[in-house]
C-alpha cells in the first residue's frame, strides 16, 4: 500500500510588518517573540509534532535576521512592492505533491493543523467559523477588516475576500493557512501562469483593481474560484491568532496565558 506523502510547510514571511511597529523595526514579524519563542519557532515546533520537517521560509524584510535551524529559505527581493502571492511564487520549485502554506504572522494549535492535514481535498483553506468574537476583541468595528466568505452546503468556497457592509455575507474568516496537493498543485501553477500572462496583456482576471504583483492571497483564491477550480473549506472554531498590530500582540499575550484558552500551550 502506498504511504501518504508528508506535506512540506511553506511559511510566507517577507513583509515589512509596518503595522506592527515598533516591534518590527529591527526584525521581521515572524521573529516577534511570544513567551520566549518567536512566531516562526512556534510554527516550526508544531510542524515537527506532525512529522513535518521539510520547512521552507520565504524571507524578505531583514531576511538576514531569520536564522532558524533546519529550515530552507528563499528571498523575495521585491518584498517592498509585492504581496503574498508573489512571495509564495518565490518558492515555486517546492510546488510538488503536497504543500501547506502558512502566513508568517499567525499562530495555531495542533487541532487546527490536524484538521488541515486530514482534509481529503486537493485545495483546502482553513476557515474560522467562530471568528466574530475575536474580531470584536481586535477591532472597534469588525466590518472594517472582515471580508466576505460564502460557502455552499458541500463546503465549497464560492466567494472570499471581498469587502462587506453587513454580517450576512460572512460565514467565516480565512486565517492564512491552506494546503495544495495533487491536482491542486497543478491548478496553483497553471492559474498563476495564466493570470500573470492575461493581466500582463491588459485583461481583467481578478475582481480587484490591484495590479497582479500587488494582489492579496484572497484575490488569487477568488480568481481560481471564478475560473472553476474547486476550493474547499476546513472549518475550525478559534484556536488561532494573528499578530498584525501592537494591539493584536497585546491580545495574543492575554489569550495565551488564559486558563480557558486552547492556545495556553504557548505559555
Amino acid at each position: 500500500m502506498k504511504q501518504p506523502i508528508t506535506p512540506k510547510l511553506i511559511i510566507l514571511a517577507a513583509g515589512e510588518g509596518s503595522r506592527l511597529k515598533p516591534y518590527t523595526l529591527d526584525k521581521p514579524k515572524c521573529l516577534v517573540p511570544l513567551h520566549g519563542k518567536s512566531i516562526l519557532s512556534w510554527q516550526v515546533s508544531l510542524a515537527h509534532q506532525f512529522n513535518i520537517y521539510d520547512i521552507i521560509v520565504v524571507k524578505g524584510y531583514k531576511h538576514e535576521k531569520i536564522q532558524e535551524n533546519h529550515i530552507r529559505s528563499y528571498i523575495n527581493t521585491a518584498y517592498d512592492h509585492t504581496n503574498m502571492v508573489e512571495t509564495l511564487w518565490c518558492a515555486q520549485e517546492e510546488f510538488k505533491e503536497d504543500i501547506i502554506i502558512s502566513y508568517g504572522d499567525i499562530l495555531y494549535n495542533a487541532d487546527v493543523l490536524s484538521a488541515l492535514i486530514q482534509s481529503p481535498h486537493d485545495i483546502s483553506v482553513v476557515i474560522d467559523k467562530d471568528w466574530l468574537q475575536y474580531w470584536k476583541q481586535r477591532f472597534i468595528n469588525p466590518l472594517e477588516d472582515a471580508e466576505s466568505l460564502h460557502i455552499d452546503s458541500s463546503g465549497k468556497i464560492l466567494e472570499i475576500g471581498q469587502k462587506v457592509s453587513d454580517y450576512t455575507k460572512i460565514q467565516g474568516q480565512f486565517i492564512g493557512l491552506m494546503r495544495f496537493k495533487n491536482n491542486g498543485i497543478k491548478a496553483l501553477k497553471n492559474f498563476y501562469m495564466l493570470a500573470k500572462e492575461e493581466t500582463g496583456c491588459g485583461k481583467k482576471i481578478f475582481r480587484t483593481p490591484r495590479p497582479f504583483h500587488k494582489i492579496f492571497m484572497t484575490d488569487f483564491l477568488q480568481g481560481m474560484i471564478d475560473f472553476g477550480y474547486p476550493i474547499l473549506e476546513v472549518p475550525i472554531k478559534r484556536n488561532w491568532l494573528e499578530i498584525d498590530s501592537p494591539s493584536d500582540y497585546d491580545l495574543a499575550k492575554q489569550i495565551t496565558i488564559s486558563e480557558t484558552s486552547q492556545l495556553k500551550f504557548l505559555s
